[in-house]
């Protein structure tokens, strides 16, 4: 039988080291189903690191929360899906504070809750509400991101700090956040361009819009270049 605290503190490690790549959810994912006698406490993980870590990884968190319920509800354990339901509240404002310091997280929580919402994880209503919150925090005041930090500040470059309304991310942080974005958004692309099944009408749509271009179109978009050449070195 596992050690309790060591499966505890090996959860926790993957969960600190979650990436914008699947495989990085996968692997947790499957560590959790490993262990689901020990599902609460695993639970409970999830929770203590949306509060302890820093925005970049309770963003990758809550990537990794919507394919944890899918892939728990192929295992048919549903008991994680209905604890991650119960505290959907808690991890939307772990991930998106309403102070406005997780401003550049609302769009991820809500394509993580969209993605929920399709998958039958959680109710439209349920989405709604959470919806009408995050657009109070989208517009606060304080939600202006400063990637630089004071030099007599004394904070070290790992963290981020909050002075006069202003949230302050150190440039590590920013680019890593390009980088986990960049991934995110590739793999978007790719599940969006794939012919298959119930997207083929999609494709077929987007073909269609452009398969009539002629030399005329090709011919516009040389002189708009131009144009615009003309406009730059003016």
């Amino acid at each position: 039988m596992a050690d309790p605290f060591e499966v505890r503190m090996r959860f926790t490690m993957q969960l600190q080291h979650l990436s914008a790549a699947i495989a990085s959810s996968h692997r947790a994912a499957q560590y959790a189903l490993k262990y689901r006698d020990m599902d609460e406490d695993l639970h409970s993980c999830i929770l203590e690191q949306l509060e302890r870590n820093n925005m970049n990884n309770r963003a990758n968190i809550m990537y990794f929360i919507e394919h944890f319920c899918e892939l728990a509800s192929k295992e048919n354990h549903l008991n994680y899906v209905r604890m991650i339901q119960r505290d959907m509240l808690t991890i939307v404002d772990s991930v998106a504070p309403a102070d406005g310091s997780g401003a550049a997280n609302v769009k991820h929580v809500r394509r993580v809750l969209q993605g929920l919402q399709d998958k039958n994880f959680l109710s439209s209503e349920t989405v709604t509400e959470i919806d009408a919150a995050l657009k109070e925090r989208e517009t606060n005041p304080s939600n202006v991101l400063d990637s630089e930090v004071p030099e007599d500040s004394g904070q070290t470059p790992s963290r981020s700090s909050k002075a006069n309304g202003t949230i302050r991310v150190d440039k590590r942080q920013i680019e890593q956040r390009i980088e986990e974005d960049r991934e995110r958004n590739k793999r978007l692309r790719e599940s969006m361009w794939t012919v298959s099944g119930n997207n083929k009408g999609e494709f077929q749509q987007c073909w269609d819009d452009v398969s009539d271009i002629g030399d005329d179109d090709f011919l516009g978009a040389e002189e708009e270049c131009a144009e615009r050449k003309q406009m730059v070195t003016a």
